[in-house]
């Protein structure tokens, strides 16, 4: 089985961010592929995750949540990523970028462009990704039509394939962003988060039959 790893990703995940960034050398070293797939993690949420949203909005101050913020900082040292979070913008209601990434799915190489600019205008710049205008400049300055993503996601079709691929990952076992499926023997194991790329990098090793 060829080494294709597919990273489901929501740009408001801080770990997503930070996992964006350390898969990269980590599928170059293998001989591993990746598939961007963009999708609502509010949506994984709301369907499959619910107690998460709970225990974030009532507990934010409680010892748990206080060292998942240490850790978080502590990552984006290790991984020597720029983090300023939260942003002013925290948290971010995300349809908006994720409409625009669907509307580059099909050409992985914008689409991970825009990801790279955008992961760094939210969390390095603290710019409003939410915002249309901010989103459309991103992609102007990338080189990319800002103006043809703009309309496209707000067409009735970029909109389908966002919930879409947001059913899909669920259907599959995702509860957050990042979920990355990776070829295990004859199928596929799922891996969440920044913090499980080491069993990424060791299925990609040994779990290809």
């Amino acid at each position: 089985m060829a080494k294709e790893i597919e990273f489901f990703f929501d740009l408001s995940s801080p770990w997503t961010c930070l996992a964006f960034h350390n898969i990269q050398p980590l599928a170059k070293r293998n001989g591993a592929t990746i598939i961007w797939r963009p999708f609502l993690v509010g949506g994984v949420h709301n369907n499959v995750n619910e107690a998460y949203v709970e225990a974030r909005a009532n507990n934010m101050a409680s010892p748990k949540w206080q060292q998942l913020g240490q850790s978080l900082m502590d990552w984006s040292a290790w991984s020597g990523v720029t983090m300023n979070f939260p942003s002013v913008h925290h948290p971010l209601r995300s349809v908006n970028a994720m409409r625009f990434c669907c509307a580059l799915e099909g050409k992985q190489t914008d689409l991970f462009r825009f990801m790279t600019a955008a992961f760094d205008a939210y969390y390095t710049e603290q710019r409003n990704i939410d915002d249309p205008n901010v989103l459309t400049e991103i992609a102007n300055e990338l080189g990319l039509d800002g103006k043809t993503l703009l309309a496209l996601s707000q067409n009735p079709n970029i909109k389908d394939q966002l919930r879409s691929n947001t059913d899909e990952a669920i259907s599959r076992g995702a509860f957050g962003s990042p979920s990355i499926f990776v070829p295990f023997g004859d199928g596929q194991r799922l891996y969440f988060g920044n913090d499980q790329l080491p069993l990424v990098e060791w299925a990609l090793k040994d779990g290809v039959a």
